[in-house]
């Protein structure tokens, strides 16, 4: 990869690791988790619209309204709101950490599901290891508290919907531009949030530093997010494009434990290691340094992708 691939993955990853941050902010200031997740896909609709339009990939995904209703719920909606419930009982770091799973979950799904997905070999050692990694975390970070418990289990679920998501997109959605999924499927969010988020309107406006919060959160790592990843892909391939995932929570982990004061453990520490190398092993079936296999481009990049989102 060149000098400008290496800054813009680099932007990507700072990112989409900062989104925890974000959420944590507003949820410091009162605002109700369904408002935060109606504000971010609101706001990442508004910049992915236009990108869409202007690529003419609005117009490939009118064939599709069921799933994109489906994606914008199981891999959108849904992860968004379990993320931001669950982080108000757990870190920053610690949820950051958790998403990172979502390659585990999709090997496991995989196993049942789909044959060119099914992890064999090597890749089977990484699910263990992914899985010891979640393990390790829940006995050691959340032990002996019910509500970090609860946070933990809905973070995870979060990450199982990435999985659904990113299996279901393969299978259903081959065909329109990622551009155009990912804007039509963050509209649809909207839609389907607005509702909910209408009952939960703030009572004040919020403090000048919650709402740049939240800009940055939809409009940032939502919106701008996404379109740096499609210049990305288009640039170096969905593969290289991918590894920002494997990035982005390091980042989640620096903002919380030098901006919030997050503590940094040593349970939370193995288990990042372990989940991102059994993700690793388990997307890509390899070891690192091995050739790989042509991957599938994934929607929700925040978490690895299947075979190697947010």
């Amino acid at each position: 990869m060149n000098r400008r691939s290496w800054i813009l993955m680099s932007l990507l990853a700072a990112l989409w690791g900062a989104s925890y941050l974000f959420i944590k902010v507003s949820l410091e200031d009162g605002l109700a988790p369904v408002f935060i997740v109606f504000v971010r896909i609101a706001l990442g609709a508004l910049v992915l619209v236009p990108l869409a339009l202007r690529a003419r990939a609005m117009a490939q995904v009118r064939g599709f309204i069921g799933p994109i209703l489906f994606m914008a719920i199981v891999q959108v909606a849904l992860p968004f709101l379990l993320i931001t419930l669950g982080e108000q009982h757990i870190t920053s770091a610690l949820t950051g950490i958790l998403v990172s799973a979502a390659p585990i979950f999709t090997a496991l799904i995989a196993a049942r599901f789909d044959d060119d997905e099914r992890p064999h070999g090597v890749a089977t050692i990484g699910v263990v290891l992914g899985i010891v990694g979640v393990v390790l975390l829940f006995g050691v970070d959340l032990s002996g508290d019910a509500q970090a418990l609860a946070g933990g289990l809905m973070v995870l679920l979060a990450a199982v919907g990435y999985a659904v998501g990113s299996l279901y997109l393969k299978h259903r959605l081959r065909g329109p531009a990622p551009v155009g999924i990912a804007a039509a499927t963050m509209l649809a969010g909207t839609v389907v949030m607005a509702p909910f988020a209408a009952f939960t309107l703030p009572a004040q406006v919020p403090e000048a530093q919650t709402i740049g919060a939240l800009l940055a959160l939809g409009a940032g790592g939502t919106g701008i997010a996404f379109a740096i990843y499609f210049t990305l892909i288009a640039e170096i391939g969905p593969g290289r494009a991918s590894l920002v995932a494997y990035i982005a929570p390091g980042f989640a982990v620096l903002y919380g434990v030098t901006l919030l004061s997050e503590p940094l453990t040593v349970g939370a520490v193995l288990g990042l290691i372990l989940i991102l190398a059994g993700s690793w092993v388990a997307a890509e079936g390899r070891w690192p340094g091995q050739s790989r296999a042509m991957p599938v481009t994934p929607l929700e990049p925040p978490p690895p992708p299947v075979r190697g989102p947010a």
